[in-house]
């Protein structure tokens, strides 16, 4: 195939996953977990979810960084090298992909909106912007421009990406009012956000005050902090998104360190009835790169 004739049928597929993407926030709740590589994409799409996201944590994890709130001596992973592994994700897999795009990897609005921009050539349907860096929450003013600025990069390359707008107020040590959060959510909506994301409210009462009070689709996180939230219940809350953050690959690592205290403390390998036989693997993944 010519690359002009290749280049068509990227931008046609990635135009397509957009348009499904956006469609699926007019339903009844969908549920979207979270990769790190393209292994676990394709793990994940084949078990028939209709969305998948990546994970700045998963994707920090599998590279032995830090993610989010990084200790004194870390280093978070540059944008360069989570695009490297979002691209993967993106191309592994013909499910829309939404992409955990942090802060937009810098403060001023320009840098967002070229983060946003390279987010749409890598093939993603959408992706999220936080508003808070170092701990801190922007101003108001500043974090509304940020949205802005994203959603002009989106009209501008005449795609159907859905971006959605998250606010951190309500995770722990931020702890502003809700109504704060909310006001900032409506905010976001405003300057051009398709989806509202307020991770840390983790009681149905109060997922049910964001639902009525946010004129928008709202996205709730269920597994942080080993919250009883569920799918049904959030479905039936009139929750629109359904995303799990960095849960899953928490997990896996927990099975992996549980694995290897048992074969250090036990010498026994029990951890290895779970395992998907490689057959079944070498045959998944062959068909999901055809």
């Amino acid at each position: 195939m010519p690359d002009s004739d290749l280049a068509k049928t990227v931008v046609a597929e990635t135009a397509r996953r957009a348009g499904v993407f956006r469609d699926l926030h007019a339903g009844d709740g969908f549920v979207m977990p979270n990769a790190w590589d393209a292994g676990s994409a394709i793990v994940l799409a084949e078990a028939g979810f209709s969305a998948i996201a990546t994970t700045s944590a998963g994707i920090a994890f599998s590279l032995g960084k830090p993610d989010h709130s990084i200790p004194q001596g870390g280093s978070a992973v540059p944008r360069e090298e989570m695009f490297d592994r979002i691209r993967q994700i993106a191309d592994a897999v013909d499910i829309p992909v939404n992409g955990d795009l942090e802060g937009g990897y810098g403060d001023e609005p320009a840098e967002v909106a070229r983060t946003i921009s390279m987010a749409i050539d890598a093939g993603l349907a959408g992706g999220n912007i936080e508003d808070f860096a170092e701990g801190v929450l922007y101003p108001e003013e500043l974090a509304i421009e940020r949205i802005a600025a994203a959603r002009e990069a989106i009209n501008n390359s005449g795609t159907d990406f859905v971006l959605t707008a998250r606010t951190d107020g309500q995770l722990p040590g931020k702890a502003v009012p809700l109504d704060e959060s909310i006001r900032r959510a409506n905010q976001y909506r405003q300057a051009g956000a398709d989806c509202l994301y307020i991770p840390g409210v983790n009681d149905l009462d109060s997922i049910a005050t964001l639902v009525r009070e946010i004129d928008g689709p709202l996205n709730v996180v269920i597994g942080l902090g080993g919250s009883g939230l569920t799918v049904p219940a959030l479905r039936q809350a009139g929750v629109a998104r359904i995303s799990l953050g960095g849960s899953i690959a928490r997990a896996v690592l927990g099975f992996v360190r549980d694995s290897a205290r048992e074969l250090l403390e036990y010498g026994s390998i029990g951890f290895a009835k779970d395992q998907i036989p490689q057959a079944e693997l070498n045959r998944l993944f062959v068909s999901r790169r055809r």
